[in-house]
């Protein structure tokens, strides 16, 4: 996929909180352990903040211990775009949406099988649509 964001910056700030706008449009972090599904449970898929695509299903969701949410895997292998990320001294995969280019957060190879990779999400960059139970 493309980055095809087609949102304005004021139309940005204007349907982004502060935090999402941060974090999404200027690769923020949130703190660890703040984060609105850092410990959800909840069954669903979550979407990109920014352009709605979904992004990762709950069922690849897993505790890591860092405080943000983390799946071993995306819902396809398009969704997620991985750039080289040299921020604060470090040299990471930042992971952003591949439709938008919203920063998301970063990917790390120390996940669980059967990928062995952890995404690990900032929940400002995501939403929840969460399954009905029925």
């Amino acid at each position: 996929m493309a980055e095809t964001s087609s949102f304005t910056e004021a139309e940005l700030r204007e349907r982004l909180t502060p935090e999402q706008y941060v974090v999404t449009q200027q690769a923020g972090t949130e703190r660890a352990f703040t984060g609105e599904y850092w410990d959800c449970h909840d069954d669903g898929t979550y979407h990109c903040v920014v352009c709605e695509i979904p992004l990762f299903s709950s069922d690849t969701k897993y505790e890591s211990g860092s405080g943000w949410p983390s799946f071993f895997e995306a819902v396809g292998p398009d969704v997620i775009k991985i750039r080289t990320d040299t921020s604060h001294s470090m040299i990471r995969e930042e992971a952003v949406c591949a439709n938008c280019g919203a920063h998301l957060g970063h990917r790390f190879p120390d996940g669980p099988a059967p990928t062995g990779e952890r995404y690990c999400m900032n929940s400002a960059a995501m939403r929840l649509d969460r399954d009905n139970a029925e």
